[in-house]
């Protein structure tokens, strides 16, 4: 373990993130709305303390290894949760206890969505614009983010891009390079953030409020600039703008790239999570909007539908953003929109959940199983389209399963015990490991009503879930610090 360079890139790591205070800074003065002080102090204190951190080993020139890769995402993760926090704990408006602002910055950094706040429509301009902010940032990933626009860093940046990026195959680069690789991911990034923003605009919002929802949206955060969510503006074409660009951003951003560059829709048409993922949120939505119409939940169809389709891509994409109280739903549907927050989007969005890719993984290898048990001696590879899948990686997506149901018991487990009822202990528990945002029980509107353990155990589970467990657990193992 490099534990100089490490220490090196965390360092200027942190210096960079301070200057993600500039912007709500500069807003907060041009309104006067009394929140420039905390931005002020954080942008300061990150500054110089990164660059503390890093001037003394400024001159260290080692590659990092994977291990050091897996040190640096996990402690810069954790440390960003902490710095995020800074000026929502200092601003006097919304005023925070340091609980509630490491859990609303987390939940930010990790596109969770799920917030401590009310009273969002009265906040300071400054403060919604960091929250949207911190979402847009996390989306993609600051660690890939630095890999793109600092290659200064000298350090090895396959080693940060692999523990950084989610999905099972995290080998597959789209240029030779590996800076190139992230700065094309931004590229698509930003193209996308820009039409969802203009979308918005045209739509209606006002400007403010369409940049940062073009920010949470092409993120799949879910933060919101009001109480109500988009159902603030109760305007069809809004969310349908919004359904468009959430179907798009749970996509594989490799392959908006691929077709962009290629100037051909075929990626898209020819992948087979992406067909998979689509049939899903197709199920998923007509059975919602079905219900809806038979139980005469709205008074028209076409009510039911426009919320039914717009709830079902919301949470079946892991975005959070809501229009009515679809937990209010009858019978089976707000259990049915959890359930598919498991799911989430593909391999290589912005997107949570286990992704689309490990779960056909998973129901291709238990078909595999069955028919074994018919044809013992039959020799059955399991492919994705025309490719057979490397036995390495279904090894890999069983013990993601394996990991990630053991954490779910675990981290429900401990909400339970600190006296939390069992649907709200759940759905958490789900919303959070999921980044979903929204929940069932007391978590179905905000989570300013549970307890402080019950939130810092809900922050791991956003970090889990962001890092795709086996990142942050890894680091926690004997094994790792061994050799």
């Amino acid at each position: 373990m490099r534990f100089t360079n490490i220490t090196r890139v965390i360092g200027l790591l942190l210096a960079l993130f301070s200057l993600t205070m500039l912007a709500p800074l500069a807003i907060s003065v041009a309104t006067a709305d009394g929140a420039g002080g905390a931005f002020l102090i954080a942008f300061a204190t990150l500054l110089i303390g990164g660059l503390a951190v890093w001037w003394p080993l400024r001159r260290v020139r080692r590659e990092l290894r994977l291990r050091d890769g897996f040190v640096i995402v996990t402690v810069f993760w954790v440390g960003l949760g902490l710095a995020g926090a800074i000026p929502l704990a200092l601003a006097h408006q919304p005023h925070m206890s340091i609980a509630d602002a490491i859990f609303e910055s987390i939940s930010g950094l990790t596109t969770t969505g799920a917030t401590v706040i009310t009273g969002i429509d009265t906040l300071p301009a400054s403060i919604l614009f960091y929250r949207q902010l911190l979402q847009w940032l996390g989306g993609l990933g600051i660690i890939v983010l630095a890999v793109a626009i600092l290659p200064m860093l000298g350090v090895g940046g396959m080693q940060l891009y692999r523990a950084e990026t989610p999905g099972p195959m995290k080998d597959a680069k789209l240029t030779p390079r590996i800076t190139e690789t992230a700065k094309a991911l931004w590229y698509v990034y930003l193209a996308l953030t820009a039409a969802c923003a203009a979308a918005y605009l045209f739509a209606g919002m006002p400007l403010f409020d369409a940049v940062g929802h073009a920010f949470s949206t092409i993120a799949i955060g879910g933060f919101s600039t009001h109480d109500a969510s988009l159902g603030y503006y109760d305007s069809p074409l809004i969310e349908m703008v919004a359904v468009v660009f959430m179907f798009l951003a749970g996509m594989n951003f490799a392959l908006h790239f691929t077709a962009f560059r290629n100037r051909d829709i075929r990626p898209y048409l020819l992948d087979s999570e992406v067909r998979a993922y689509a049939v899903i949120l197709l199920g998923v939505s007509i059975l919602v909007c079905v219900f809806l119409i038979a139980h005469g939940t709205y008074d028209s169809a076409a009510e039911a539908i426009r919320h039914g389709l717009f709830q079902a891509v919301s949470i079946g994409t892991t975005t959070g953003y809501t229009t009515t109280a679809f937990v209010h739903w009858p019978g089976l549907l707000p259990v049915v929109l959890l359930f598919a927050s498991f799911i989430g989007g593909c391999a290589g969005s912005t997107s949570g959940g286990l992704k689309v890719i490990r779960v056909l993984l998973l129901a291709k290898q238990g078909g595999r199983e069955i028919h074994r048990l018919v044809h013992p001696a039959a020799v059955k590879p399991i492919k994705l389209g025309t490719r057979p899948v490397p036995d390495r990686i279904i090894d890999a997506v069983w013990g993601f399963f394996a990991a990630y149901v053991a954490s779910f018991a675990v981290v429900m487990l401990a909400l339970l015990a600190t006296g939390m009822d069992q649907v709200t202990a759940f759905s958490a528990t789900g919303a959070c490991i999921n980044n979903l945002g929204p929940g069932l029980g007391d978590v179905a509107v905000h989570y300013g009503q549970i307890g402080t353990t019950a939130k810092l155990v809900l922050s791991f589970a956003m970090l889990l879930g962001r890092l795709e467990i086996f990142t942050l657990l890894v680091v926690l193992t004997p094994t790792f610090w061994r050799g």
